[in-house]
């Protein structure tokens, strides 16, 4: 999870902090070409319960998703093609 904003002593930060017990499943997504695309499943897979982030990546078409327990992949796929994309599978 990143963390943003500035902390008690007025310094600033975006790092990484891990979330334990947290789950990442990476999906393969078909049809994701540009920055629409990528607020689109952002938005749309970060709406689904139990979703704490979600990373796209264009290039690789692969949609990582942190969660705080394993997540339903037919789920995952029904808000992805109600946007207009496809679950391909889980990536390797």
């Amino acid at each position: 999870m990143t963390s943003s904003c500035c902390s008690p002593n007025n310094t600033c930060s975006t790092a990484s902090v891990a979330v334990e017990g947290a789950v990442r499943t990476v999906y393969a997504v078909a049809g994701m070409t540009c920055g629409h695309c990528k607020d689109t499943i952002t938005k749309a897979v970060g709406a689904v319960d139990g979703v704490s982030r979600v990373e796209v990546d264009l290039a690789s078409g692969q949609v990582t998703v942190v969660s705080a327990a394993d997540l339903d992949d037919r789920v995952i796929a029904a808000v992805v093609d109600d946007v207009g994309y496809e679950v391909t599978g889980r990536a390797a």
